[in-house]
């Protein structure tokens, strides 16, 4: 049976045809590849043998790897080697549940130590934000050849929700330290709570990516 592989995702599919889209990463039957052919391979084989020729020495050349031209191009390198997006998402998507576990016992027990904890996770995140924003941009461009299918969409999407959902959160405590225990808490909570779940699914999609299943 022939194999396709998909050449954003590197999903491997057997069939006599590609898939109509990746059922990975969603990109049309066009990006896949025949990586090999048995009936070809089987014909090769039931060929008559030849007279071998008089063996010919070729010196292998090997292709040497780009050089990195500057800084940029050789920090870029190593964070691709180095898989520096999975690395790094771990630290948002760690911290960002306790925060908003923290914000939801300040808010129902009227507590500012669980409040101050909250916020202060949350600057953590934001920190850690344009780190894994840059590496995921870079990925998504480099390994993924920038594809715009539907799961990459949504990743971006997410991963936008995050990031303003999050800013907002840090802006308006800064603004506003009790707001918690305002008639707007409720709204506060419900902020927070969209920044948790548009990172769990950026998070889901990226592991399915990462897993092909």
């Amino acid at each position: 049976m022939k194999k396709w592989q998909c050449s954003v995702c590197k999903y491997i599919h057997e069939g006599d045809e590609p898939p109509e889209k990746c059922p990975v990463c969603g990109v049309p039957a066009s990006k896949f590849v025949l990586l090999e052919d048995p009936e070809e391979t089987k014909k090769e084989e039931a060929k008559p043998e030849t007279p071998a020729a008089e063996p010919q020495v070729q010196e292998a050349v090997a292709t040497p790897e780009p050089v990195p031209r500057n800084l940029y191009e050789k920090i870029t390198g190593l964070m691709l080697k180095h898989h520096a997006h999975p690395v790094t998402v771990h630290t948002p998507n760690g911290i960002l549940p306790a925060a908003v576990i923290l914000f939801i016992l300040a808010w129902l027990f009227d507590s500012s130590l669980f409040v101050k904890a909250g916020f202060i996770n949350l600057v953590f995140v934001i920190l850690a934000l344009p780190v894994v924003l840059f590496s995921g941009i870079l990925e998504w461009q480099k390994k993924y050849m920038g594809a715009m299918s539907t799961i990459f969409k949504v990743k971006i999407l997410a991963a936008t929700v995050t990031t303003t959902c999050c800013a907002v959160s840090v802006i308006w405590y800064l603004i506003d330290p009790e707001v918690l225990n305002s008639s707007k808490g409720w709204f506060f909570i419900l902020l927070n709570l969209v920044m948790l779940a548009s990172a769990g699914i950026a998070g889901h999609i990226g592991g399915k990516l990462v897993f092909k299943d």
